[in-house]
């Protein structure tokens, strides 16, 4: 690099620094009027983000070909192409979110618990927001809608950096909040999109923005929440891998199973609660597994098996050691036979993610015993593990799936987007 050039990218970096400083002042202005909205304001607001998006259809879904048109050409996997992919259902998904999200009850100002003390002082927990948060994330251009709403009822403002992939179609759908926000007589600030590619940008809200962002949610592939865990300055919701299992008790019914986890691999075999690994019980290898495997393939599956479930289905392609901690995100499975329940427990406890992971079986204490002992975020008893999903929770929509035990675990919605303050009431009295 010449002397020019690292002149003229440290006159980009700066110019990026200011404006990504301003964004921050902006946002922190904005979180001080949305703290004090009230729930019509807010509720008036979303309800005019979703008909805009209605409205503005035909430019959010033309903006979204062209994103689409360069992954494809940047040869990007398929997976990663549908999560970008937006259609008219889709669009129309994001509107009815954010009215769901409308819907909800809001969080602020509820009084969590509250008791009288001896020297008569009256004690409340309160939600308040969080304040500021920012909101980094890859290829779903939903997020933008997703983010920006939830945001929005839990009294927060939001700065929202979207992947480089998604740009134009995340811009045209922040148009629409932006226009709800105005509509409502909030301010457009309260949500507001990093207007540039340029990775340095992440860089500025991991610093904190001087002190403007009060947490971070990465929502993204390994490499994405690494470096934000890494390099983050302010709190983090981590949303790690979704290396998702599905455990085929001895007592599971085979068409029930069989349903299961082709649903919860290929339904969306891109998104994060997509099921990564089947485990099956050697009790039932040789009447269980084989069905599944061939359902798998059948659907369009490609399977790679331990050694004990190649011996049962011939033809399956051997599993490496990195199989069992890959988040493949494809229409690909790892399947491997265990000595029963406990060593079910055992191996998702050593490959997992913490993400989501399910048990299939009749056997009511099996399912107890696995739902108590697995450390996951999310666990199930014959359900698909597509079901990770704060909309399906009745959540309205989520930001994601945090897989950390701090302050949100799960789907972080808009209960999880807030915090608490102590307001404590008194009549003169003194300390001792």
């Amino acid at each position: 690099m010449s002397l020019a050039e690292a002149r003229d990218d440290a006159s980009a970096g700066a110019d990026i620094g200011a404006e990504m400083a301003a964004i921050g002042r902006a946002a922190k202005e904005a979180a001080r009027r949305l703290a004090n909205a009230t729930t019509k304001e807010k509720n008036a607001a979303l309800k005019a983000m979703a008909a805009a998006i209605r409205g503005n259809e035909e430019k959010i879904l033309a903006e979204n070909a062209l994103d689409v048109t360069d992954a494809r050409e940047a040869k990007t996997a398929d997976a990663f192409v549908d999560r970008l992919t937006l259609d008219a259902g889709r669009v129309e998904a994001m509107a009815t979110g954010i009215e769901e999200i409308a819907a909800l009850p809001d969080p602020i100002g509820t009084v969590l618990a509250e008791w009288d003390r001896p020297n008569g002082l009256h004690i409340e927990r309160v939600r308040t927001p969080l304040g500021v948060i920012g909101i980094i994330y890859e290829s779903r251009p939903n997020v933008t809608a997703d983010a920006g709403a939830l945001c929005v009822k839990a009294g927060n403002a939001a700065i929202l950096r979207g992947g480089s992939d998604s740009f134009r179609t995340s811009a045209a759908i922040h148009a629409c909040l932006v226009e709800g926000l105005e509509a409502a007589g909030l301010p457009k600030e309260a949500i507001q999109i990093v207007p540039t590619r340029e990775r340095i940008a992440v860089g500025y809200m991991l610093s904190g923005l001087s002190g403007a962002i009060d947490v971070i949610v990465p929502r993204g592939g390994k490499s994405l929440v690494a470096r934000v865990q890494n390099e983050a300055r302010v709190p983090v919701f981590a949303h790690l891998e979704g290396i998702c299992h599905i455990y085929v008790d001895r007592d599971a019914d085979l068409d029930m199973a069989r349903e299961i986890v082709v649903n919860a691999k290929m339904r969306r075999p891109g998104i994060c609660g997509a099921v990564e690994t089947l485990l099956v019980d050697g009790k039932v290898a040789d009447t269980h597994l084989k069905p599944l495997i061939v359902a798998l393939k059948e659907a369009g599956c490609m399977v790679r098996g331990d050694e004990q479930s190649r011996a049962v289905v011939p033809g399956v392609t051997p599993a490496a050691e990195s199989d069992w901690s890959t988040e493949y995100l494809d229409a690909i499975i790892s399947v491997k036979v265990v000595d029963g329940i406990r060593a079910a427990i055992d191996h998702i406890e050593h490959y997992g993610s913490h993400h989501t992971d399910a048990i299939i079986t009749d056997d009511k204490a099996a399912a107890e015993r696995f739902m108590s002992r697995v450390d996951s975020a999310i666990v199930l008893h014959n359900a698909s593990t597509q079901f990770a999903d704060g909309g399906e929770f009745g959540m309205g929509a989520e930001i994601g799936i945090a897989t950390g035990k701090m302050h949100a675990r799960g789907p972080v919605g808009v209960e999880q987007l807030t915090s608490f303050k102590y307001r404590v009431r008194g009549s003169g009295q003194v300390r001792a």
